[in-house]
């Protein structure tokens, strides 16, 4: 676990609500001179703590508005098999996510399609390119909370 101090949580907590603000006004809020700030960024840049920036869109502004967690059962339990599901997995844009978990199920998916019919879409793709045991799928019919920022 990397050690944070006060001022890069603060600076944190900051860039993950907008990380374009300018420096200048970062600075003003964590108590920092403009270039403090930037060192501080870079320090965390380096030490892998930021591990990127990046701009959120709209799912539904884009055409993008059903989510769906597709839970996966493996077909095998070999490096083999797994090598070939992360593989399958990071070539499809629509999969935001994938966790292998405990308990019943092996692995789950969070993904972002138009509609059924990309749902479907998806599906047959990632059938094509991995034998698993067993597929299933629940889509969201209401976000109450999505959430980036972790608790810092």
């Amino acid at each position: 676990m990397e050690t944070l101090d006060d001022l890069d949580r603060r600076i944190l907590a900051r860039l993950q609500r907008r990380c374009d603000e300018p420096l200048e006004e970062l600075g003003r809020h964590v108590g920092l001179s403009r270039n403090a700030v930037w060192r501080r960024i870079k320090g965390l840049e380096d030490r892998g703590v930021l591990t990127g920036r990046v701009a959120l869109v709209d799912p539904g502004a884009v055409g993008l508005g059903l989510m769906v967690f597709i839970q996966v059962r493996a077909a095998h339990h070999s490096a083999d098999w797994l090598d070939q599901f992360r593989s399958a997995a990071r070539a499809m844009p629509e999969i935001l996510g994938v966790y292998r978990m405990t308990g019943d199920l092996d692995y789950l998916i969070r993904a972002r399609v138009a509609d059924m019919a990309g749902y479907d879409a998806l599906y047959q793709r990632l059938i094509a390119r991995i034998e698993m045991s067993d597929v299933s799928a629940s889509f969201v019919m209401e976000e109450l909370k999505e959430g980036h920022a972790l608790p810092l």
